[in-house]
């Protein structure tokens, strides 16, 4: 029951803490003390030694840590057409603390242009070696929810279903500019479908104006374009984030409020679910996992802190949520990555490589 396919039995979600280098380079490049051209240098380093991390740890999958990003989604945004980033009136809440306050905005026609981040790809897949190297970009959801109709020129887009239909044709097009750099493993990083499960954030959408339910319908069909004619030999995930900074979060409650629209019908060929705490309620909404090809990797391994979960415990979590999908369809991986932000969760380098490495142990004891 081993997989030579992505996903794996023992995956990734994408993010590492980053190093000291990265931080120190990145404070030089802003003070203009050293040029693009350096700053790219260290990252090419510092990225070459988490991917050897990554393969001397066991895995079969292989990311750059994200390491050329400040933020898991805006650095990409940054590189669409049409949109541009800002400086926002505060920072996005989390559970006692705030990011920096930045935004996003849409001002002109959505395409994807020719993106900086295929150039990054094709770095890290000439390091990778036996590895599969995977590409983590934020899922096109992101960029609607936060803002919505007050981040989207109403001269551009006057018409919103015009919007979701560029939206969804500029990860079509994302989908195959990556493909034909060479990904065959890209994940979508999404913590909207998340906050469809909250009772909270669901009463702050319809406060201003939405319906969670409509919004679903939307974003399952935004992937569903999307994802129109993907090459079969493309593995494209989804990642649903309670949210990720500095060991903190957002959301809470299990996935039963979209598990049938999520799950049920949109076309994805991997979930990776966070399962590592009382807030992500129970395995029963993975009985919506589509027999057969689907698969779900399960994130029972907190990145939130550097304590080691008990593998007997991980085990038995895993038989249980076999009891509502098949355990052939069912992967491991910790719940999220361990530096959504540059900022980093609270735990050492050395904690995070010691989470990898009992997911991978765990995953070979199990398949």
């Amino acid at each position: 029951m081993q997989r030579n396919t992505a996903p794996f039995r023992a995956d990734t979600v994408g993010s590492f803490l980053r190093p000291a280098a990265i931080k120190q380079a990145r404070e030089q490049f802003a003070a203009g003390e050293i040029d693009a051209t350096e700053l790219r240098r260290v990252e090419d380093e510092a990225i070459r030694d988490v991917v050897a991390k990554q393969r001397e740890n066991g895995l079969k999958v292989v990311t750059d840590g994200e390491f050329r990003r400040a933020w898991w989604h805006f650095d990409f945004f940054d590189g669409l057409e049409g949109v541009e980033r800002y400086e926002a009136d505060q920072g996005i809440q989390f559970n006692g603390v705030q990011t920096k306050a930045r935004g996003v905005k849409v001002t002109g026609k959505l395409s994807f242009g020719n993106h900086p981040m295929l150039k990054d790809f094709r770095f890290l897949q000439s390091i990778a070696g036996d590895a599969v190297p995977k590409m983590t970009i934020p899922s096109p959801s992101v960029l609607h929810f936060r803002g919505g109709r007050n981040v989207i020129d109403s001269t551009v887009y006057p018409d919103l279903a015009a919007y979701f239909d560029d939206l969804a044709q500029t990860y079509k097009d994302a989908i195959s500019a990556f493909y034909a750099a060479g990904c065959r493993y890209l994940q979508l990083d999404d913590t909207v479908w998340a906050y469809l499960c909250s009772e909270d954030q669901k009463r702050q959408i319809r406060e201003r104006g939405d319906d969670p339910e409509e919004l679903a319908r939307i974003y399952a069909r935004v992937l569903n374009k999307a994802l129109e004619g993907k090459p079969a030999d493309l593995t494209v995930g989804l990642h649903v984030c309670r949210g990720n900074f500095r060991s903190t979060w957002i959301s809470e409650g299990g996935y039963e409020p979209v598990a049938e629209i999520l799950f049920g019908t949109v076309n994805i060929d991997a979930f990776f679910l966070e399962y590592d705490n009382e807030r992500s309620g129970g395995f029963e909404p993975l009985r919506f996992i589509k027999p057969g090809h689907q698969q779900v990797v399960l994130g029972l391994v907190t990145t939130k802190n550097g304590e080691q979960e008990d593998p007997a415990q991980v085990k038995a979590r895993l038989a249980e949520a076999a009891k509502f999908v098949s355990l052939d369809q069912i992967c491991l991986s910790p719940q999220c990555g361990f530096a959504s932000t540059e900022e980093g969760n609270s735990l050492s380098e050395a904690q995070q490589w010691q989470k990898i490495r009992l997911v991978v142990d765990i995953a070979n004891q199990v398949w």
